[in-house]
């Protein structure tokens, strides 16, 4: 768990107190003359009224040119970022035709694969000579062609399990197929700090849904013994079925599960384990199998393993893989599966190739040194990041490194300071992480180089500085001279 220093928690909450109340006054003068002015509602609720809509209104608008900004390249190292203005405070935003070719430290592009590659280019531009860039249609109908057939393969081959089945959405993949996999009666304990699809999927499953503290397995098994003694509510009847949903990589904190510890109290309570690896497969282990090559996990272990194409493999969609028996009856069930549209043909060949490159089978070594540099550039840019004083969270060898921000103030200073610069960041802030625990979200990729990363500490650095993100004690400079320059040798 993040520990707030005090002052700094009193200060956050201080400042959107103060934008609440505000925010509260102008309402109440835009209801006095609301009043005045006709009512168009003819009978009507309004549609959008709430703390949503006061939120978006009051505050999102406010910096909303911090999020959404649109691109024109490929998401590589770098990019060029479309430059946009307003004439009403940011409540509406205006493209130009100005560009910024900008160092990207915002796209999951993990491997590099997002953009032009020499083997997975080519193949993918035959694939949609071959069979156009949509099937039209879902699996079980003509949607499935022999590329998806041959992609199954490989993620069950690259993932260390019997079989899998692949969708054309990574989202999706969580959301349709846990209340597949459960219903009443059913128990699903799931990671307190778990993505927003595994928690719309649990919610809508009909299971009874309990959370355990964010990677504490102490607390895990707490929850499980006394779920399992309770049993279900009001009949106290066994659990149908137990099933404990982690991630590899949690996407906003960039830590790494504790899987084996996890794994060992599933075993003992005779609960399933369903492990996202979203953020990791592809990412982390000495060949890019996950969190369980990382970590010394068998495969074998973990039940259902999920993950997404869109992060290390330049791709899109999600991937569910587990026993035979598992696959076909998600293939019977599973709507995903059933009426959604299939991944798209050239979506698909991009992944097949991508783990070849992975894997070597293109002939070359490439894979292998796309893992080793994005494993340097990650714990190189995190250890010069805590030596400046800045406050990252996540662990070494994880791609995703959250910098802490706190105060709604320094979320649009940080973002336009650093586009100012040519760096383009991401911010993230409620909803998305608790009120008082907005933060700056630094992916790195593979084709980052030394120089780029330079580049980046130097600019965070000066922009840090100048907005006071700052909360430690940074290390004398010549200190962190002499350590990188010892790092870059």
């Amino acid at each position: 768990m993040i520990a707030i220093p005090y002052l700094t928690a009193l200060t956050t909450f201080f400042s959107y107190v103060l934008l609440f109340v505000f925010g509260q006054i102008r309402d109440s003068f835009r209801k006095i003359t609301d009043w005045y002015s006709s009512n168009n509602l003819q009978g009507y609720a309004p549609i959008c009224l709430g703390l949503e809509d006061f939120y978006i209104r009051r505050l999102y608008l406010r910096i909303q040119d911090c999020f959404g900004r649109p691109i024109s390249s490929a998401p590589d190292a770098w990019f060029d970022v479309v430059e946009r203005y307003s004439n009403d405070n940011n409540k509406t935003l205006i493209r130009t035709s100005k560009i910024s070719r900008c160092l990207n430290l915002g796209s999951y592009n993990y491997l590099g694969f997002a953009a032009s590659d020499e083997y997975c280019t080519p193949r993918v531009i035959e694939s949609m000579k071959k069979y156009s860039p949509s099937t039209c249609s879902s699996r079980v109908d003509a949607g499935t062609t022999s590329l998806h057939e041959e992609l199954e393969k490989y993620v069950a081959n690259f993932v260390g399990k019997p079989a899998a089945i692949v969708f054309g959405m990574g989202y999706v993949t969580n959301s349709a197929v846990l209340p597949v996999l459960m219903g009443k009666g059913g128990l699903i304990i799931s990671d307190s700090l778990n993505h927003n699809s595994i928690v719309n999927g649990a919610r809508g499953s009909g299971a009874t849904v309990r959370v355990f503290q964010h990677n504490t397995p102490s607390h895990l098994e707490e929850v499980l013994r006394e779920r399992i003694a309770e049993g279900q509510p009001r009949t106290h009847r066994p659990w149908k079925k137990i099933i404990v949903i982690v991630e590899g990589i949690y996407s906003m904190e960039g830590e790494l599960c504790k899987l084996p510890d996890i794994i060992a109290i599933c075993k003992k309570y005779k609960a399933y384990t369903y492990l996202d690896e979203a953020h990791s497969i592809g990412a982390v282990g000495k060949t890019g199998r996950g969190v369980c090559e990382l970590l010394g996990v068998d495969p074998v272990d973990v039940d259902i393993m999920m993950g997404t194409f869109t992060k290390s493999f330049g791709s899109c969609g999600g991937y569910i893989a587990g026993s035979k028996e598992l696959i076909q009856y998600l293939k019977y069930t599973c709507p995903a599966h059933l009426y959604a549209t299939s991944i798209s043909p050239p979506a698909a060949e991009q992944i097949i190739s991508a783990i070849k490159v992975i894997l070597g089978e293109d002939g070359t070594s490439r894979g292998a040194q796309k893992l080793a540099r994005i494993q340097e550039n990650s714990n190189f840019f995190r250890s010069e990041l805590q030596k400046m004083g800045f406050e990252v969270l996540g662990d070494n060898d994880s791609p995703v490194m959250p910098i802490m921000l706190y105060n709604p103030a320094k979320i649009p200073a940080f973002s336009r300071e650093c586009l100012k610069q040519n760096v383009a960041v991401v911010t993230v802030a409620f909803p998305a992480t608790p009120l008082l625990l907005a933060r700056a979200r630094i992916c790195l990729s593979a084709s980052h180089t030394k120089e780029d990363l330079i580049q980046a500490l130097e600019v965070i650095s000066q922009v840090g500085d100048l907005v006071g993100i700052k909360y430690f004690p940074a290390e004398p400079k010549k200190q962190q001279e002499e350590e990188k320059m010892l790092k870059l040798e």
